[in-house]
């Protein structure tokens, strides 16, 4: 009988909806306060969870989702970045 691995599911900060991490875009911040994308998932720092969807990136702006959970002013620039990113995955 095989054994499921089990899927690490992260929680969208903009819609609540829990997805696989797979699904998800992190967004980190480091010690110094930078915000930045982090496609591999491993950098170090406070990160936050977005689902890969253009909506979900609207969203968190409008209601200042990321900002509140990194605890830093957060850039319009970086949701510009992050709908790009998107877009260039869906290719």
């Amino acid at each position: 009988m095989a054994v499921q691995k089990k899927i690490p599911l992260r929680k969208c900060v903009a819609t609540g909806e829990m997805k696989p991490k797979k699904e998800m875009i992190r967004i980190v911040r480091s010690k110094e306060g930078t915000v930045s994308i982090d496609p591999t998932g491993k950098k170090s720092g406070r990160g936050a969870y977005l689902s890969k969807d253009k909506e979900a990136v609207l969203l968190a702006k409008k209601t200042n989702a990321l900002s509140r959970h990194l605890n830093v002013q957060i850039d319009d620039s970086l949701y510009s970045e992050l709908i790009e990113y998107i877009e260039k995955e869906k290719k």
